[in-house]
C-alpha cells in the first residue's frame, strides 16, 4: 500500500485542491475494491493545524501528524497555498523534511502554487516544473534556477511532478493513478468526477498581460506603446530608435526588466488581442489577422499555436460566443 501524504502548511490553504485530490485517489481505491482488490493508497495529513478565514466562517484542520512524526513516506502531495516569500526561513524544517524524505525514495508532487513550496526546498534547482501561467513572473523572480514551463499542465522528472493551475491539480493526480495503477483505473476516476483526462497544455487558458511591476520607466512607456498599436508592424529596430538605444542594448533592457525578449512580447500582445477579437465572433479569422498587424496567413497561424497550443480555428471554436 502507498503512503500518501498530504502536506499542510501555516500559509493561506486553496481548499479545492486538497480536496480534489484526495477524492482522486479515493475513487482509485474504490476501483480496486470492486475489482476486489485491496486499496492501493493510504492518505494521511501531514504538517501543522491552521485556520484561515473563509467567506464569513473560518476553515480548520486539526490533529494533523507532524512531518517528524512521519519517518518514511511514498509520495509527498503539496496543495496549492498563497505563495510566500521568506518560506526558506520560516518553513526551514519542513523543507529539509522534504529533501531527507525525497532523498529515502519518496515522490513529491506539487498542484498549482504548492510548487513555490517545493521550490523553496531547492529540489526544483535546475529541473522542470509547471504552476498556474498567472504566477510565471513571481515564479521565475523568486526562483530563477528552476525550469519554469507554463504552458504544461503536468512535469514529471526523477520522481518529482508538479501541476499548472487549477484544474491541473485533478490531472496530476490522475496522471499519478495511470501510473500506479493503470489506464483503466485512471478512466474509472475521470467517469466518476467527470474530469477530463486528456488536457496537456495551460496555453489556451493563458492570458497575457505583461510584467509591468518593474522601476524602469522608459521600458513600461515601450510596453504600451506596443499594447496601444497592435495593428501596425512594429520592429525591434523601431522600439530602439524610439528610445534613443541601438537594438542590443535596448534588447537586453527590455528583457531584464520584462522577462521577454522584445520579439517575442510583441508577439504575446498581438495574438493576445488576436484571441480576444476571436472569442467575441464578429470578424472572420483573416480580418482578426490584419488587424493585428499581420499579413502572412501562414506565419500568423504557426505563431498563434505556438503561443495558445491552437489554431485560430479551433481557438475560436473553443471559446468564441
Amino acid at each position: 500500500m502507498k503512503q500518501i501524504s498530504f502536506l499542510l502548511i501555516g500559509g493561506q490553504l486553496k481548499p479545492s485542491s486538497l480536496f480534489g485530490a484526495i477524492e482522486v485517489f479515493e475513487k482509485a481505491n474504490q476501483f480496486l475494491k470492486e475489482k476486489g482488490q485491496p486499496p492501493c493508497y493510504k492518505i494521511q495529513l501531514v504538517g501543522e493545524e491552521f485556520e484561515q478565514p473563509m467567506l464569513n466562517s473560518f476553515f480548520s484542520l486539526h490533529s494533523l501528524k507532524r512531518t517528524s512524526e512521519i519517518k518514511k513516506t511514498d509520495c509527498i502531495i503539496i496543495p496549492a497555498f498563497e505563495p510566500e516569500e521568506n518560506a526558506e526561513i520560516n518553513y526551514a524544517d519542513t523543507l529539509k523534511w522534504l529533501v531527507d524524505q525525497y532523498k529515502n525514495g519518496a515522490e513529491i508532487a506539487s498542484l498549482c502554487s504548492g510548487v513555490f513550496l517545493l521550490a523553496a526546498s531547492g529540489l526544483l534547482d535546475g529541473k522542470p516544473c509547471s504552476t498556474h501561467w498567472r504566477a510565471e513572473a513571481i515564479f521565475k523572480k523568486m526562483f530563477p534556477k528552476s525550469l519554469l514551463l507554463t504552458d504544461k499542465i503536468i512535469t514529471d522528472h526523477q520522481g518529482i511532478y508538479t501541476s499548472g493551475g487549477a484544474m491541473s491539480a485533478f490531472n496530476l493526480c490522475l496522471y499519478l493513478v495511470e501510473k500506479h495503477n493503470g489506464r483503466e483505473a485512471a478512466l474509472f476516476c475521470t467517469k466518476l468526477m467527470q474530469l477530463d483526462i486528456e488536457r496537456h497544455s495551460q496555453s489556451p487558458f493563458q492570458i497575457f498581460t505583461g510584467l509591468k511591476n518593474h522601476a524602469d520607466e522608459i521600458i513600461r512607456d515601450i510596453q504600451n506603446f506596443i499594447e496601444l498599436n497592435t495593428s501596425e508592424k512594429i520592429t525591434v529596430d523601431f522600439l530602439a530608435a524610439k528610445c534613443n538605444m541601438d537594438r542590443v542594448n535596448f534588447s537586453r533592457r527590455f528583457k531584464k526588466a520584462t522577462q521577454l525578449p522584445p520579439v517575442d512580447y510583441i508577439q504575446q500582445i498581438k495574438i493576445e488581442a488576436a484571441k480576444r477579437a476571436l472569442e467575441t465572433g464578429s470578424k472572420n479569422i483573416n480580418e482578426i489577422m490584419y488587424s493585428v498587424g499581420y499579413i502572412d496567413a501562414k506565419a500568423f497561424r504557426t505563431i498563434f499555436k505556438k503561443i495558445t497550443g491552437l489554431s485560430p480555428t479551433e481557438y475560436k471554436a473553443k471559446f468564441s460566443h
